[in-house]
């Protein structure tokens, strides 16, 4: 039986938003229970029978490890892995999201790993339980593909008649793909895929590496949620819709 591992990038500073705490702890008010935003992958991830979820955070993200703590009391363990900060005078180097999850290497490593975004609320909520269930042992990257009406702001997808990728086009200003991904399950290929990529080849953009994996040969699966949501809280304007829709009178 393979073992699942949550990964959960948090390494973002969040410095355009300008609040006071992480982006990931912005309060959803429901039933006057307070919830992070960043608590919705977690949870979707517990759904999927998860019990062992990996953050990555940055030297700066105390009041994050304060709320999630060791897991105990979500009935999970929760490990940490410290994306660290590179020369801030090169540009170059500067650390993404290829290399925020490749940080979590060490963890991760020789297991199926279940990736979401911290700031995301996505539905349905037992989308990496369903995307389990729907794959073959031998996928070794599985992809959640949702609807969108703002392409510009998100990898779109190519998939062939049989639902496998066949690029993914990063961010297009005009396009007439629906879908675009979301959440990713990989498994050991891929996790060493991306060590590779990032340790030996210098790459960065995680578009470029995942289009790579599947020009490799790797196989690359999308798993389409019609009816799927996917929000996203990467912008003040995004988190101030978020506000509104889970704090209107």
């Amino acid at each position: 039986m393979e073992e699942l591992i949550g990964l959960i990038p948090a390494a973002g500073k969040g410095v355009r938003l300008g609040l006071p705490y992480p982006k990931e702890l912005f309060p959803i008010i429901h039933d006057n229970k307070y919830k992070p935003v960043s608590q919705y992958i977690f949870e979707s991830m517990l759904e999927a029978e998860i019990k062992h979820v990996v953050l990555v955070i940055n030297e700066t993200k105390h009041q994050l490890i304060r709320y999630f703590g060791s897991g105990q009391r979500f009935n999970t363990n929760i490990s940490y892995a410290v994306q660290e900060s590179r020369n801030e005078n090169d540009d170059s180097t500067s650390p993404g999201l290829a290399d925020a999850l490749n940080s979590a290497y060490h963890l991760v490593k020789g297991k199926t790993v279940c990736f979401g975004m911290a700031d995301t609320i996505i539905s349905p909520k037992d989308l990496f339980k369903k995307m389990l269930e729907k794959s073959n042992k031998d996928d070794d990257l599985i992809l959640g593909l949702f609807p969108t009406k703002t392409p510009e702001k998100f990898g779109m997808i190519k998939l062939d008649d049989n639902n496998k990728i066949v690029s993914i086009v990063d961010k297009p200003e005009k396009t007439e793909l629906k879908f675009m991904w979301g959440v990713i399950i990989w498994r050991p290929k891929f996790t060493e895929f991306l060590k590779e990529s990032v340790e030996i080849k210098g790459q960065s953009d995680f578009a470029d590496i995942l289009n790579n994996a599947i020009k490799a040969k790797l196989n690359c699966k999308g798993i389409i949620f019609e009816n799927g949501t996917y929000t996203d809280l990467g912008t003040f304007d995004e988190l101030m819709k978020l506000y509104k829709k889970y704090h209107a009178p």
